[in-house]
């Protein structure tokens, strides 16, 4: 979920991110975040359920974080397959490597 959270959360209404936020990256119980802001533990999991929901939609349409995954895998891939290359013919691809991770990083 955090890894959609990644690339998805900034299409999540402010409620949603919130209540994502404080259960997923703070670890705050149902009941935790029920008395912060006032609302039902019912309520506090049906606003979870829905925006997990969402991230799972938008990945199922999107698949951004699944062409992540399989380019940094590409990545690994390749810096493992230059390593066994000629200094200078390493040196080379790895800096094309790295600009493509700084791009990845970047989108």
């Amino acid at each position: 979920m955090n890894v959609l959270f990644d690339f998805y959360g900034p299409l999540l209404t402010e409620k949603q991110q919130t209540f994502l936020k404080c259960y997923f990256h703070d670890d705050y119980s149902l009941g935790e975040i029920a008395a912060d802001f006032d609302i039902s533990r019912q309520a506090v999991y049906e606003h979870l359920k829905r925006a997990e929901q969402a991230l799972e939609d938008y990945e199922s349409k999107l698949r951004l974080a699944e062409r992540h995954h399989q380019i940094q895998a590409g990545l690994d891939q390749l810096e493992k397959q230059i390593s066994e290359l000629r200094p200078d013919t390493r040196d080379n691809i790895q800096r094309t490597i790295n600009l493509l991770r700084g791009a990845e990083a970047n989108s």
